[in-house]
């Protein structure tokens, strides 16, 4: 008969994206690592797990079929399901928190994962690039993970953010996407130098650049991306006397000939395109679009949209390789230029 304590065993945590019957598996993994659950323990029934832990039948049933490919679990037809192996050792547990989950971002967290291996548990949150809500998924973490991963991204108060990160041991953390300043101490990373990054793409294409008289680049006022992208912005149209402007919303934008639009958001880039369209000048030749993140429909867009990318395949295949190797590395992702008929 199960133990009336075993639900006190099992979390369900409502803010993760981690799918409730993978949390059912690894609570389940949990106690028994911790001895809490012991073999031929009997588990409770599809019905009775449903109905206590407020999931759908199967959600329950899901996560037992999992337990029972692991090995972990057996079944008596008419007695229910029992633990039938104690020698259950997954050493990897992750905390991996995103900003968003954008297509790029999907990109990353799918090659992680792919690399990191089927023996790592891995609770997935995503904050929405909400500071307090940030703050609360980290406060409120359980202590038993081995490794951190961190996208660091806010649209305010992230000045703070670095205090409730040093509070990681280091040994356990990785920040991904962005260094933080103020997180001090010997931890991992693969990250984007977004000043240098856009410099140096911009600099590839200088003789493409060199038809049109005025760069623009849309960078909202309320936005997560990193200033030092506008920097790197301003050294290069500096550098090579360009004419530029930043502009904070798109509708208000004017559009004319001999002008070079940078979007670095998706939202932004379909209204800079509709506005293009109904000025009639013809993108590539009197107008020019750059987007920043390579996807799939920026090959057919336009006849193909130019972009400037980080590599996120190879930085979610990195993030997993430090983590595998337990190394302290920091390394910086390769950007991209990919040209196409839109400049």
């Amino acid at each position: 008969m199960a133990s009336e304590n075993i639900y006190s065993l099992i979390t369900i945590d409502e803010y993760a994206v981690t799918p409730k019957y993978v949390q059912l598996t690894n609570s389940i993994v949990k106690a028994i690592e911790k001895g809490k659950l012991e073999k031929n323990y009997l588990l409770p029934s599809i019905n009775d797990l449903s109905f206590e832990l407020d999931i759908s039948r199967d959600t329950a049933e899901k996560a037992y079929k999992h337990l029972k490919r692991l090995g972990v679990i057996g079944s008596v037809p008419g007695k229910g399901y029992f633990i039938s192996n104690t020698d259950v050792k997954q050493p990897i547990k992750i905390f991996l928190l995103f900003n968003k989950l954008s297509t790029h971002k999907k990109i990353m967290y799918d090659a992680f994962v792919a690399s990191i291996g089927k023996d790592a548990v891995i609770d997935f949150y995503i904050y929405n690039n909400d500071f307090a809500l940030f703050r609360k998924l980290l406060t409120n973490k359980r202590d038993d993970y081995t490794n951190y991963v961190i996208i660091p991204h806010f649209l305010e108060g992230g000045d703070k953010a670095h205090e409730i990160i040093n509070t990681i041991p280091k040994e356990k953390l990785l920040l991904l996407d962005q260094l933080l300043p103020g997180v001090n101490g010997a931890f991992a990373a693969v990250y984007e130098d977004f000043e240098k990054d856009i410099y140096d793409a911009l600099e590839q294409m200088v003789e493409q650049l060199s038809r049109y008289q005025t760069i623009k680049i849309i960078f909202p006022d309320y936005t997560y991306h990193p200033k030092q992208i506008l920097e790197g912005f301003y050294r290069f149209c500096n550098q090579y006397a360009f004419n530029y402007e930043v502009i904070s919303k798109v509708k208000k934008a004017t559009i004319s000939e001999g002008e070079v639009f940078i979007s670095l958001m998706e939202d932004d880039l379909v209204l800079l395109i509709e506005k293009i369209i109904e000025t009639k000048l013809e993108v590539g030749k009197q107008v020019g679009v750059i987007s920043y993140n390579e996807t799939p429909l920026k090959k057919i867009i336009l006849n193909g949209i130019t972009t400037i990318s980080t590599d996120f395949h190879l930085m979610g295949e990195k993030a997993a390789q430090l983590i595998l190797e337990k190394s302290t590395e920091h390394i910086a992702a390769p950007f991209h230029l990919t040209l196409r008929a839109s400049l």
